[in-house]
């Protein structure tokens, strides 16, 4: 399988409010990058659907070290608390439903693909990636 390294990142302008999302994805000497918005969302559906949309450019299973600066993203899968809401039905801790269910079910799909690995990034730092992936965002946001 082929080693990709992808960044993401996720914004909102208000929580909700109108939102953009941004990802790198390189393979080689290639890079690419991809974002897009909405104009009601969550930063939360934004991280996620940064994530997402990378994943789904990839043209054949591949192992991925994704990055992001997103704890909610990211710790679903470092933490298991993914296979715990599966488990239980989509609830969570709380006994309540998993928000953003329909774009959980997604990822999770994606990752039966793809061998992801997570890594969280500290966020508006000296990453260079993150730190692009966040403006691909925020124009995106703009361009709404």
């Amino acid at each position: 399988m082929d080693n990709v390294t992808i960044y993401t990142d996720g914004a909102c302008s208000g929580n909700p409010g109108p939102g953009g999302w941004g990802a790198i994805l390189m393979f080689g000497k290639n890079k690419k990058e991809i974002s897009g918005g909405k104009k009601d969302t969550t930063n939360n559906i934004m991280e996620l659907t940064a994530v997402i949309e990378a994943l789904k450019l990839l043209k054949r299973p591949c192992n991925v070290e994704l990055y992001s600066d997103s704890a909610y993203v990211v710790n679903a899968f470092l933490q298991n608390w993914i296979w715990g809401w599966i488990k239980k039905g989509w609830i969570n801790s709380n006994k309540e439903e998993v928000k953003n269910k329909e774009l959980w079910q997604e990822l999770v799909n994606l990752t039966k693909v793809h061998n992801v690995t997570f890594h969280k990034v500290k966020g508006h730092s000296d990453n260079e990636f993150n730190n692009r992936c966040d403006e691909l965002a925020r124009k995106a946001i703009k361009e709404l």
